[in-house]
């Protein structure tokens, strides 16, 4: 597979080049460059295919120009220790639970598959190579969890003050490990004001070979296309009706990667998610994404730092647009609404769901009773584990789920062994000691 900008279809990269160089010089976005017909792999597939099967055929199937089946099948192996669970919940429902990662959220899977991925095209190439990111202890979390073990990648982490947590000692690169946490004496925005400009400047990404771990880079989001394919694969031998996923569009990354899962062949009917100010109901009552009212060429580069997904979903409508508008439904879905969604989901089935789960599920509602559509199967897609939103599901619910061990820990704060100002000189020092 090939991959090209979002504002450039005329030049195109391998896989290896779009994760290792993951911002294209035009300030687009990598994208695939075209489609793949998976059927052959998909109709094999059925509920005694494991994820980590799907992942490694699916992988061996795009990549094919790349990595061999076994290559495919180790780094699918190595990736997903863990995996989805599809639990139905009544006759046209199912939940498509993404939390059972090491870290309870949905980007433990593409942090894994990305790290495996890039560690196994650094030591064919005899190289390495630093990711930066800002965290407040979750998504480091999932960072140092994806890393850990590995030799040819090495991840720095920047705190706020006082938020240092998500890693043990023996993870530091002082300690022979791969992660370089640090304290930076400033708030998250200025943060990642910093961490942008060195993203920003080629001969610092060129001179450390930086690359990224959030989902600007295409390889952790490739994966994410994944879930509807192990989704499918348990629900085509019960379902025979139409096949909706349901879910929040947050920087839109799930949604791109559904698309993507229908671009390599899934069947699926469509994708009901909570509109927001960029992708809304345009007057026809179908879907729009407002941003495509400025030209892409007269926009600033991506944000390295704070990505959304957003252009991803243009270059989709703008290949496909009179399709899209039958494929993305946006549905207006207020505070209200969510938390009785989240009420009714815990009444109803026993069911914890944070807002942005219970905002798809109000979202799914009215779809189907719009359209009068009683025959379809929604499944609903819950990003991170429900104990991580306590506070809110407490509110809509009087209840809250327990938090299990595993994610307990990485509350558990860690007193900071190294602590810098906020300037780039800094941040430059630390990739000096780490070259």
């Amino acid at each position: 597979m090939q991959f090209t900008s979002t504002r450039n279809g005329k030049d195109t990269v391998s896989f290896s080049q779009a994760i290792l160089h993951c911002l294209p010089k035009d300030g687009g976005m990598y994208v695939p460059a075209y489609s793949e017909d998976l059927r052959p792999w998909i109709n094999y597939m059925d509920e005694s295919t494991s994820f980590q099967s799907i992942a490694g055929a699916l992988t061996s199937a795009l990549m094919k120009e790349e990595f061999s089946p076994l290559i495919s099948e180790a780094i699918a192996t190595r990736s997903f220790p863990f995996s989805p669970e599809l639990k139905q919940l009544d006759d046209s429902l199912y939940e498509l639970e993404l939390f059972h990662g090491p870290t309870g959220t949905h980007k433990d899977f593409g942090l894994s598959y990305l790290t495996n991925s890039i560690e196994h095209i650094l030591w064919y190439q005899e190289k390495t190579a630093v990711v930066l990111a800002v965290t407040n202890g979750e998504t480091g979390a999932s960072i140092v969890q994806a890393c850990r073990g590995k030799k040819h990648i090495k991840a720095v982490l920047f705190f706020e003050p006082g938020t240092m947590r998500g890693f043990n000692e023996s993870d530091c690169v002082w300690n022979g490990g791969n992660i370089y946490p640090v304290e930076v004496q400033a708030d998250r925005k200025t943060i990642a004001s910093l961490i942008g400009d060195v993203y920003r400047t080629p001969e610092l990404m060129e001179k450390y070979n930086l690359t990224l771990a959030n989902t600007v880079n295409i390889g952790r989001l490739l994966s994410h296309s994944f879930f509807y394919m192990y989704a499918f694969s348990r629900l085509r031998k019960k379902v025979w009706g139409d096949i909706y996923y349901a879910l929040n569009e947050n920087n839109f990354g799930n949604l791109v990667a559904g698309l993507y899962s229908w671009k390599f062949s899934l069947p699926v009917n469509g994708f009901i998610t909570n509109s927001s100010p960029s992708l809304t109901l345009a007057a026809d009552g179908t879907c729009f994404v407002l941003d495509s009212l400025v030209p892409l060429k007269d926009r600033g580069a991506s944000d390295p730092v704070n990505p959304s997904n957003i252009e991803r979903l243009e270059e989709i409508f703008a290949t496909s647009a009179p399709v899209m508008k039958g494929l993305v439904f946006p549905v207006n879905v207020t505070n209200d609404e969510a938390q009785e969604a989240c009420k009714e989901l815990f009444m109803k089935y026993g069911e914890f769901a944070d807002l942005a789960t219970s905002r798809a599920y109000a979202a799914a509602k009215k779809r189907i009773q719009m359209e009068e559509d009683e025959e379809s199967t929604v499944v609903l897609v819950a990003a991170d584990h429900p104990s991580l939103h306590c506070d809110e599901i407490r509110h809509a619910c009087g209840e809250s789920p327990s938090m299990p061990d595993r994610i307990k820990d990485i509350y558990v704060p860690v007193k900071p062994v190294k602590k810098i100002k906020p300037d780039r000189k800094s941040i430059e020092l630390i990739l000096k000691e780490l070259n």
